[in-house]
């Protein structure tokens, strides 16, 4: 009996944390720059670190997919972040990318980084950021994966995709990014541009999140410092 009860045990944790969630996170996502109708000029993709401590992001890869295709199926469809890159505690990095539209307008917040890659699909498709470059990759496949979100018709989801997005419209994790159950249906809300709240790295913290106190000297009292 006690063999028993301790395997229980044992398979209760594992399913309690197979599908936990990563501290580094999608929490935002717009497809609809690069053309004549989109509210910005070009597409952009925001990350979320919910952890209580800086995350170095050094050669991790946001990887875009058609809604039927491949990871990163071309050089066109993937960023590397560059050395020295990270994102701080219960704070936002911004990815402007893309090709440049013909109408709509600059994003309301500077980019962290800027690429001519990753012109998403305004309606269909996924988006996904992995530790390292996973390049023309099957569904299935990836290696170092930390968060997807599919959209439309986009396969790959986690559960149920978010529905159809529109030059007009954007795919917003809730509670600031808080929010990872998951299941990209539940996560997201499709909000209209002009009601959505971009982040970059100098954006205040999410008040929800709770950065880990550090001591700035050896007479200093401890307190939380926003890097």
């Amino acid at each position: 009996m006690k063999r028993i009860v301790t395997t229980l045990a044992l398979l209760a944790v594992c399913a309690s944390t197979s599908f936990a969630a990563n501290a580094l996170r999608i929490s935002q996502v717009y497809g609809g720059g690069g053309g004549s109708t989109g509210t910005y000029l070009r597409d952009y993709v925001e990350i979320f670190n919910s952890s209580s401590s800086d995350i170095d992001i050094s050669g991790y890869a946001l990887e875009y997919g058609s809604a039927t295709g491949n990871w990163g199926s071309a050089t066109t469809n993937y960023f590397v972040f560059p050395a020295g890159a990270k994102v701080k505690a219960c704070s936002y990095l911004l990815i402007e990318c893309g090709a440049t539209g013909t109408a709509g307008s600059t994003l309301p917040v500077t980019a962290d980084y800027v690429t001519t890659a990753i012109s998403a699909s305004a309606t269909n498709g996924k988006m996904a950021l992995f530790t390292a470059l996973n390049s023309n990759i099957v569904c299935g496949s990836e290696t170092g994966l930390l968060d997807k979100v599919a959209y439309g018709t986009g396969t790959c989801a986690e559960g149920t995709a978010v529905g159809a997005l529109n030059a007009t419209n954007v795919a917003v994790r809730n509670n600031g990014g808080l929010t990872d159950t998951d299941a990209n249906n539940s996560d997201f809300t499709i909000t209209a541009t002009s009601s959505a709240t971009l982040h970059n790295s100098a954006s205040a913290i999410n008040p929800g999140c709770t950065v880990v106190p550090t001591r700035k000297s050896n007479w200093g009292a401890v307190k939380a410092i926003y890097r």
